[in-house]
């Protein structure tokens, strides 16, 4: 089974990072794997990672006329992607050497046509005490709450997520109205996609905790103000997902559930019993991040 994995970046000061990313696919102990780099609308970074990567055979490279945003150039990828499997990577995420050949596993044992994993967080600054693990998918890491065990999901994050090829060839690609480009934040591309894989095939996507990626967490990531907005956009693209996706909230529910009857309560429980202010802080920021969540829904409904 032949595995192309696509990995986008358009900032030419996160080139540091990009290399550990196209590095970690290219050290997997899997080796059936290229590389499909697609530089979206930056002829400078295009530059530099040519003169790096240009002579490595299990490397394609690829640049974008103009800046397309993130669905637009995993699409790219995807066309000149040659696997049976396609999966993709952030440009701020680096894999564990061992993640393809625990997803190709997958792709074995279950019979599957879709799989993801875990997404680990590599705390760049420090790990806030106050930012509570129920909310970690805010900065791209696999939450408290999330499965803990092997079993099919609706979608895993982007930067852990694969396909086979028939998937793409039967319902198309990434939808270019969603995913980041510019100031415009609306996200869910793999979940309507996902979406779309079920309605035709009736699969969801297998997940593999096992199959670690690990996601770089960078101090900004951490500051209260971005993660409000960070939680308000998701609250907005998670209505916008209802109007394309008929369970687009399926999860959503679990996961509130989740917070409201075991997450609160248990931070609760632990300020008063341990005195402890982490827990406190965790809880109380816990109910801020639900509410901005909530006004970006209510501001998608009502614009």
């Amino acid at each position: 089974m032949d595995v192309s994995v696509v990995v986008c970046a358009y900032d030419p000061d996160q080139y540091d990072d990009l290399r550990d990313a196209i590095e970690s696919v290219l050290a997997q102990t899997y080796d059936d794997v290229e590389v499909v780099v697609v530089i979206d609308g930056s002829d400078e970074l295009y530059e530099r990672v040519q003169s790096e990567y240009g002579d490595v055979d299990e490397v394609v490279l690829h640049c974008n006329d103009s800046n397309m945003g993130l669905s637009r150039s995993r699409n790219a990828g995807i066309e000149r992607s040659s696997g049976d499997v396609v999966a993709f990577l952030d440009d701020d995420a680096v894999a564990r050497d061992d993640w393809l050949a625990e997803l190709v596993d997958t792709y074995e044992r279950r019979d599957a046509i879709a799989a993801g994993g875990r997404m680990a967080p590599r705390w760049v600054a420090g790990e806030p005490e106050w930012l509570p693990p129920e909310f970690y998918w805010l900065v791209g890491v696999t939450h408290r709450g999330f499965p803990e065990d092997e079993r099919e999901v609706r979608n895993t994050f982007g930067s852990n997520i694969s396909f086979k090829r028939d998937v793409f060839e039967e319902v198309g690609d990434f939808d270019p109205n969603l995913g980041r480009h510019g100031d415009r934040q609306i996200q869910g591309e793999e979940t309507e996609l996902s979406a779309r894989m079920y309605e035709a095939f009736g699969e969801r996507v297998w997940y593999n905790p096992d199959a670690v990626v690990e996601h770089k967490v960078f101090e900004y990531r951490t500051d209260p103000r971005w993660l409000l907005e960070r939680a308000f956009w998701q609250g907005y693209s998670k209505r916008v997902l209802e109007e394309l996706i008929d369970d687009a909230g399926g999860e959503e529910g679990a996961f509130l559930s989740y917070l409201l009857f075991e997450g609160l309560p248990g931070y609760a429980i632990e300020t008063v019993r341990d005195r402890s202010v982490a827990s406190a802080k965790k809880g109380l920021f816990a109910v801020v991040l639900t509410a901005a969540v909530g006004l970006g829904f209510l501001y998608a409904l009502v614009t």
